[in-house]
């Protein structure tokens, strides 16, 4: 095509963010004179994308009560997104992750000649393998994260290619937890415990205080240990009332953002299941995995499950390298204990390093590139 493109892209929730964000960094490469619009958040916004709603707005948290009182909004916004976009014609349309909002979407705008990608294969081969024939019906292409995925959909006709994790370039293969502690004034001597309870207001709401009261037990364990919590901006004030009703206000540091830089810091990390827990293995930490949802939630998925895993790092290692503590099992006592079996195992805590020193390399890829060339062949 002559002269650059005009995108549109919906990323839902942080983790999506940071995916476009880095996403349209590749395609402004490409394309200097590249125009976006839709929804996202700071990541995207940081690379020009003109944000008619935000990001923040799509975020929920399984079947639960605050699903039921927002759909009515989400639903709304993407009446009025589909048809501003059928007025005003992007030359692609990406949808980043979010696939109940995004897979619809895709499939009315593609059926009215709109050209679209679906960045994140939706994971069918952990749970609703039926999805497929969605995807199908959605999207034009699909960029994979995982080396196993593009295979998978060719076996179902679904056009795709595998584009590597970009978390796998950002985050170093040997990161340097000294100058990440001195970044964050903690002590460069004793022990950190990461503590990420989640990106959204349900997960806060759901593990914020059995995380703090799992901290705490560590702490009264190895006093010595700093307790960091990154916190998403928009939901920092909520975790510092969870520390306070918890006792831990003056025991924990929750500082704004920088993830990166507290798993970089910390020793282990108490960590709720999502793409989280993919950064903690790239940046070979060791981690417990739990999870909570609204009970009606786990009750509709649990059937759906294909693999005995739910955390990224077990998942993509095929075994269970870290413990998944979910629901009634993540008690604060049960998350503490297996915390502190990282700590009295560095044998283990080495093993560990190598699988996911291993699984870093196998997802390095120059992913900006690799997507932007890949939404050049669709526009092509």
């Amino acid at each position: 095509m002559q002269g650059s493109p005009r995108i549109a892209m919906v990323a839902g929730e942080t983790s999506g963010d940071l995916l476009a964000g880095l996403l349209l960094g590749g395609m402004r490469a490409r394309w200097p004179g590249l125009a976006s619009v839709g929804i996202g958040g700071p990541r995207m916004a940081q690379q020009g994308f003109d944000a008619w709603w935000d990001s923040e707005r799509l975020a929920v948290h399984g079947f639960s009560p605050e699903l039921l009182w927002r759909l009515a909004g989400i639903v709304r916004i993407r009446s009025q997104l589909r048809a501003r976009l059928l007025a005003q014609r992007p030359d692609v349309f990406i949808g980043v992750d979010a696939p109940d909002f995004n897979l619809g979407l895709e499939a009315r705008l593609r059926s009215a000649g709109i050209k679209t990608a679906h960045f994140v294969c939706p994971s069918i081969w952990a749970w609703r393998p039926e999805r497929v024939e969605t995807i199908r019906a959605a999207a034009d292409h699909v960029l994979c994260l995982f080396p196993f995925e593009p295979e998978l959909l060719a076996r179902h006709g679904v056009a795709a290619s595998y584009v590597g994790h970009p978390l796998a370039s950002v985050i170093p293969m040997l990161p340097d937890r000294a100058a990440a502690r001195a970044t964050l004034g903690l002590s460069p001597d004793a022990p950190v415990l990461a503590v990420l309870p989640g990106s959204r207001r349900g997960e806060v709401a759901h593990l914020a205080s059995v995380f703090f009261q799992a901290a705490a037990l560590v702490q009264q364990a190895q006093p010595a240990m700093q307790i960091v919590v990154p916190a998403v901006p928009a939901l920092q004030q909520g975790l510092r009332r969870v520390a306070e009703q918890t006792g831990m206000a003056a025991r924990v540091a929750i500082v704004p953002g920088r993830s990166h830089e507290v798993l970089a810091a910390c020793d282990l990390s108490l960590i709720a299941s999502g793409t989280a827990t993919l950064e903690a293995a790239l940046f070979k930490r060791p981690m417990v995995i739990a999870y909570r949802v609204h009970p009606l939630s786990h009750r509709m998925m649990r059937p759906k499950q294909l693999q005995p895993w739910v955390g990224l790092p077990n998942i993509l290692c095929q075994d269970f390298v870290v413990p998944e503590l979910l629901q009634d099992a993540a008690t604060p006592r049960a998350l503490a204990d297996a915390l502190l079996q990282w700590l009295h195992a560095p044998e283990r805590v080495d093993a560990l390093r190598q699988r996911f020193t291993a699984l870093h390399e196998s997802l390095r890829r120059d992913t900006a590139r690799l997507a932007a060339d890949a939404i050049g062949g669709l526009l092509a």
